[in-house]
């Protein structure tokens, strides 16, 4: 009786143990505290971003110092979301944007907001779940957020009209969120997807930041996708990038630095394989992560622009069967 009592012990303070380790891997990979106050001028760490960091912050100066409107919406599971609105005309295209993880919605697009309002768009600035002033503390690499992207969407075309155009920008996890939510049914007037340093899948980013760290990606995973599902509540493998361009037909533009050391520049070119119809990559030498329109900012314009120009073009037509 002892021995059964000593072994259920035992098995108890392994379950227990298992369990904590499970939380904490959700803590580390998942959790996170939304900060309305984040400072964007704080630029990341790295010999990358230091080279362009006071660039960065003047873009970043210049983009507070313009009027906006604050939008919060409810999306589709109720969590509320915010973003700033920046108006540049009436019947103008829509960019709605979605920076990256643990990122901020002013700094990561201080260079794409430029250009979108310079190009006529008007332009939400979006903060993802679980950041800025938006709620939830779990961020799910894409999984929710794609569906996100559809809430913003219906919200454009209740307040703006089913017939604006509307284009979906996101970098890193944002690139990766609009384009899983090409696989949603998204409405007509959606004209384009510009993806910057997308990863392939939530799975595949994690593991190879695990690898980075010196850590068994084949041991981990299996615990951060039980911290994903018992304490985020959602299924990391529930989708994935290259499953969801496999079945749109909307325009994608894919942009990604060839030096890009957090997300492989490999990734883009599976994506652009995958992608089932109008796609087109540019990679660009010696860009780091996200940084590719600060160290060609001409070519991005350009690329972007002319992206842009062929999506309207194509929408007048319909969109390609």
């Amino acid at each position: 009786m002892k021995i059964l009592i000593g072994f259920g012990i035992l098995a108890g303070l392994l379950a227990g143990l298992f369990i904590l380790l499970v939380y904490l891997s959700y803590r580390e990979v998942f959790y996170a505290v939304p900060k309305a106050d984040e400072d964007a001028y704080a630029i990341p760490k790295g010999e990358q971003y230091q080279k362009i960091a006071d660039r960065m912050r003047t873009l970043v100066g210049r983009m507070e110092q313009l009027p906006y409107e604050l939008i919060f919406i409810r999306s589709w599971d109720g969590t509320r979301l915010v973003g700033r609105y920046y108006h540049v005309q009436d019947g103008a295209p829509f960019q709605i944007q979605f920076h990256g993880y643990r990122g901020m919605a002013l700094r990561d697009f201080c260079g794409g907001n430029k250009l979108a309002r310079e190009m006529g768009h008007n332009t939400i600035v979006v903060d993802e779940r679980a950041h800025g002033r938006s709620t939830s503390r779990t961020i799910t690499f894409g999984i929710k957020e794609r569906k996100d992207c559809l809430s913003w969407v219906n919200y454009v075309c209740e307040h703006y009209g089913k017939s604006t155009p509307i284009f979906l920008s996101g970098v890193s996890m944002g690139a990766a969120a609009v384009l899983m939510a090409s696989g949603l049914e998204l409405p007509k007037n959606v004209a384009g997807i510009i993806a910057d340093s997308p990863y392939t899948s939530p799975e595949a980013i994690i593991q190879k930041v695990c690898r980075d760290r010196g850590l068994p990606p084949s041991a981990l995973l299996p615990v951060i996708r039980l911290g994903a599902r018992w304490f985020g509540h959602f299924e990391l493998d529930e989708t994935t990038v290259m499953d969801a361009v496999r079945r749109t037909r909307i325009p994608i533009l894919l942009i990604h630095g060839e030096d890009d050391r957090f997300v492989p520049c490999r990734m883009s070119q599976e994506i652009w394989s995958a992608c089932g119809g109008v796609r087109t990559l540019k990679t660009f030498p010696g860009a780091g992560h996200g940084l590719s329109y600060m160290v060609d900012t001409k070519r991005y314009e350009r690329l972007v622009r002319q992206f842009v120009e062929e999506c309207l073009q194509r929408q007048s037509f319909g969109r390609p069967k």
